[in-house]
C-alpha cells in the first residue's frame, strides 16, 4: 500500500491518509483487517493477527511521536517561553488598562450616575406635580362651571317663582354650561383633561347633587314648553312672538342636550329634540283622530271636533315656520363639518319622519287611521252609518274647510313667512281626507 512520510521523508508503511479522511470509521477499519487476514468461512476467526497489526501501528506511531518530542523538544520549549513572556506583557498591559477603565467608571458613576438618579427623582416628583396641578385646575374649572349652572338655574327659577314668567333664556345658558361640563368629564382617556376626575370626591358631588338635577330640571322644562305649544287664533302678534321666543329657548337647548358620547359624528342627530317633537305631532295627531272618529257616529258634534283638529294642525303650522326660523345652533362637541348637513331643525324633523312638510304628514296619517274607523261604522251599520251615508257631501265639504283652513298660519304668525300658507296647495291632503271618510261610506 502507498506511505505518506511522517517528517524527514522518513518512510512510514503507515497509511496516514486513510487515518485523517474525514469519513474515517473504526469499525470499518476493523473490519477491513478481520476479512483481509482471515477467510470468512473459518470458524472461530482468527484475530490475533488483526489485533497485532492494531498494536504495531500504535507503536510505530508512538516512535514517530517519540522522535518528534526528541528532535524538537528545544524549539518547543523555546517557543512556550515566547508564549509565556507574551501573556505576561499582555497581562501587565491589561493590568493598567482595566485600572483606569475601573477608574473612569468609578469617575462616571459618581457624575452621571448617581445624578441621573436623582434627576430622575426630581423628574418624577415634578410629573406628579404636574398631574396634582392639572387635575386641580380641572376640578376648579368644573366646580366654577357647577357653580355658574347653579346661579343660571337659579334665575329661571326666580323668575318662574315671582312673576310666574319663565326666563326661558336661562334654559339655553344652562345648557351651554353643561355641556361645557361634559366636554370636561366625557375626555377620560390619560392626557386629557378630565383623566383621573372621576376619582375626586367633589367632582362625584358636583354631578350627583348639581350637574345630573339641573340637567334633568332643563330637559323637563324645555319638553313642557314643547308640549304645551299651542297659538289661538285670537292671538296677538306680541304673544305669537313671546310663543316663538320661549319655544326657540325650548327646542335650543332640547338639540345642546341630546346625547353625543360614544356616536360618529356623522351619524349624530339631535335624539332629544326629535323625541319630543314627535311625541308632540303625535299626541296632537291621537287626539285629532279621537274627536274625529267621535264625532263621525255624532254628526252634530262635527263641527266641535273638526275645529280642535283645525287648532291642533295650525300649531303644527306655527311649529314649522318656527322650526324652518332656527338655524341650526353651534354644538361645542361636534365638528363643524358634521353641523353643516342640516341648515335648519325643520330639516332635522323632516328627515326624521321621512315626509316633505309637517301639515302633510299630520293630515295623511290622519287620514289613514280614519279609513279604518268609517270603515268599523260601516260594518257595524245602524241609524249611525244610515246618518252618515246621507249627510256624507256635507261631511266631505266640512272636512274639506277644516284643511284648508288648519293648514294655514294662525294671524299671530303670519308675518313670519315671506309667502303666505294661504297660497300653498293642499289639494292632495284635501281630496286624501275627504277620500278617507266619503269613499268609505259606499252608496
Amino acid at each position: 500500500m502507498t506511505t505518506s512520510p511522517p517528517v524527514d521523508d522518513e518512510p512510514s508503511y503507515i497509511d496516514y491518509e486513510t487515518f485523517l479522511d474525514p469519513g474515517f470509521s473504526p469499525a470499518s477499519f476493523a473490519n477491513t483487517l478481520v476479512v483481509a487476514t482471515n477467510n470468512p468461512n473459518d470458524t472461530p476467526l482468527d484475530l490475533s493477527t488483526p489485533l497485532s497489526r492494531v498494536l504495531f501501528d500504535a507503536q510505530e506511531i508512538d516512535s514517530h511521536i517519540d522522535v518528534l518530542t526528541t528532535r524538537s523538544a528545544v524549539p518547543l520549549l523555546q517557543y512556550t517561553q515566547h508564549q509565556s513572556q507574551a501573556s505576561k506583557h499582555i497581562i501587565t498591559e491589561l493590568d493598567g488598562q482595566i485600572k483606569s477603565l475601573n477608574d473612569s467608571y468609578r469617575q462616571l458613576e459618581k457624575e452621571v450616575i448617581n445624578k441621573h438618579a436623582e434627576a430622575d427623582e426630581v423628574r418624577q416628583v415634578a410629573l406628579r406635580l404636574w398631574e396634582t396641578l392639572r387635575l386641580g385646575r380641572s376640578v376648579g374649572r368644573c366646580l366654577q362651571l357647577g357653580r355658574q349652572l347653579e346661579i343660571q338655574h337659579s334665575e329661571l327659577e326666580l323668575v318662574s317663582g315671582s312673576s310666574g314668567k319663565e326666563d326661558h333664556r336661562a334654559l339655553v345658558r344652562c345648557s351651554y354650561t353643561i355641556i361645557s361640563l361634559r366636554e370636561i368629564l366625557d375626555r377620560k382617556a390619560q392626557g386629557e383633561e378630565g383623566y383621573g376626575l372621576q376619582r375626586v370626591d367633589a367632582i362625584r358631588s358636583l354631578q350627583d347633587t348639581v350637574t345630573t338635577p339641573i340637567e334633568r330640571s332643563v330637559r323637563e322644562t324645555s319638553e313642557r314648553i314643547v308640549r304645551e305649544f299651542s297659538i289661538p287664533t285670537t292671538a296677538t302678534f306680541t304673544q305669537g312672538e313671546d310663543a316663538k321666543a320661549k319655544m326657540l329657548s325650548a327646542l335650543t337647548a332640547l338639540y345642546l342636550l341630546s346625547p353625543t358620547l360614544g356616536l360618529r359624528a356623522d351619524k349624530w342627530v339631535p335624539r332629544t329634540l326629535l323625541q319630543s317633537l314627535e311625541t308632540y305631532i303625535r299626541s296632537a295627531l291621537q287626539a285629532s283622530i279621537t274627536a274625529l272618529s267621535r264625532s263621525l257616529g255624532q254628526l252634530p258634534s262635527l263641527d266641535k271636533a273638526l275645529a280642535e283638529v283645525t287648532a291642533r294642525c295650525q300649531n303644527i303650522v306655527s311649529l314649522e315656520t318656527i322650526l324652518e326660523s332656527i338655524k341650526t345652533p353651534s354644538h361645542p362637541l361636534l365638528p363643524a363639518s358634521s353641523q353643516q348637513t342640516q341648515t335648519n331643525l325643520l330639516q332635522h324633523l323632516l328627515a326624521h319622519l321621512e315626509t316633505g312638510s309637517l301639515p302633510s304628514f299630520f293630515w295623511r296619517t290622519m287620514a289613514s287611521s280614519l279609513a279604518n274607523r268609517v270603515q268599523d261604522i260601516v260594518n257595524r251599520g245602524g241609524v249611525v252609518a244610515r246618518t252618515l251615508r246621507t249627510h256624507k257631501a256635507t261631511v266631505g265639504d266640512a272636512i274639506k274647510h277644516a284643511v284648508v283652513k288648519g293648514s294655514q298660519l294662525p294671524n299671530a304668525l303670519s308675518g313670519a313667512k315671506g309667502k303666505s300658507r294661504a297660497d300653498s296647495n293642499w289639494d292632495r291632503e284635501v281630496a286624501v281626507m275627504v277620500g278617507s271618510v266619503v269613499n268609505n261610506l259606499g252608496r
